[in-house]
Formats: structure tokens, C-alpha cells, sequence
């Protein structure tokens, strides 16, 4: 029988601000066979697509990438903000609710044509996983997925990554 990992997910209204509803994966994440059944589930998605490199954006795609790129034996690529990669860096901006906020990739984190997998611990408004298949493609890389532990669907992230596998455990 297939684990509930709603069970897993604590709902804390009004954070960060009035009228949201923040999913917080810190739960599952405790439970560490709950953290392994659904990092196993998303490697299964991983092996299905054939890739040779994970990409998470700055941090809690760190916390769903990494696991899968080890269970793998691929490299791991961090999709950071301005001013914490140390290397020369390609750059993707996207929107905020109110603003814009950018990505920064190293230039050689990607080889030409390396098949890549986009992870996050959530997809919600589609602008972070956006500019991150943007820096991922801009160094020639093909991105054959995207894997989420949760997906918003209200906020609609999908149509700002639409065209791409999207596979993700739960939908809120």
C-alpha cells in the first residue's frame, strides 16, 4: 500500500503573510522513512527519464535534488542567488509577486546535450523552476523532467513550465 505523505505535511495558515497557506516539508523529512519512500519515488521518475545531472535552485531543492543525484551516482548542480557561486555563472531573473529575483548556474555546472532532471520541494507559481530550466538550457542542456514532493495547483505553476514532464508525489 502507497504511503500518504499528505500525513507528512504540516499546513501553517497565514505564513508567511495573511490569507497563505505555507506546506512544510520539515515532517516528512523528520520521519526518515517517509523522507526515503518519497526520495525513492522521485529516483524512480529520475531513472525513467535516463538523466545524467540533477539541478535544484537554492535550498529546499538542494534537500530533494541531492538524495536522488546520489541514489543515481550523477552529479548534483545548485541553482544559487547572487553572490554564492564563486565561478563565472550564467544568470536567468524571474518574477516575484512583487519584484524579480534571479538564479545563477556555474558555466561549466551543465555539458552540452547532458540530460537533466529540475527538483524542488514544491511547485507553486512556476518562476523559480522557470528560470532554472532556462539557466539549465541556455548551457545546452535538455531537460526531460521536473519532480516536485508537492505540487500548488492553484497558483498555476504548471503553465509557466508547460511543455516539460512534470511529476510530483501530492497536489494541494
Amino acid at each position: 500500500m502507497a504511503l500518504d505523505f499528505t500525513k507528512y505535511i504540516a499546513s501553517v495558515r497565514d505564513y508567511p503573510e495573511e490569507g497563505i497557506v505555507f506546506r512544510d516539508i520539515s515532517p516528512l523529512m523528520a520521519d526518515g522513512q517517509a523522507y526515503k519512500e518519497a526520495i525513492g519515488q522521485l529516483v524512480d521518475y529520475a531513472k525513467d527519464k535516463d538523466v545524467d545531472m540533477v539541478v535544484g535552485p537554492e535550498a529546499r531543492g538542494f534537500i530533494v535534488g541531492c538524495p536522488i543525484a546520489y541514489e543515481l551516482g550523477i552529479g548534483f548542480a545548485p541553482a544559487r542567488k547572487e553572490g554564492k557561486l564563486p565561478r563565472e555563472t550564467v544568470k536567468a531573473t524571474y518574477d516575484l509577486e512583487y519584484g524579480q529575483s534571479a538564479l545563477y548556474l556555474h558555466k561549466d555546472a551543465i555539458k552540452p546535450g547532458q540530460k537533466v532532471i529540475v527538483t524542488d520541494d514544491l511547485l507553486a507559481t512556476g518562476g523559480t523552476i522557470g528560470a532554472t530550466i532556462k539557466l539549465v538550457e541556455e548551457l545546452g542542456g535538455i531537460v526531460v523532467g521536473t519532480a516536485f514532493i508537492i505540487e500548488l495547483k492553484d497558483l498555476h505553476g504548471r503553465d509557466k513550465i508547460e511543455g516539460y514532464d512534470i511529476f510530483s508525489l501530492m497536489e494541494y
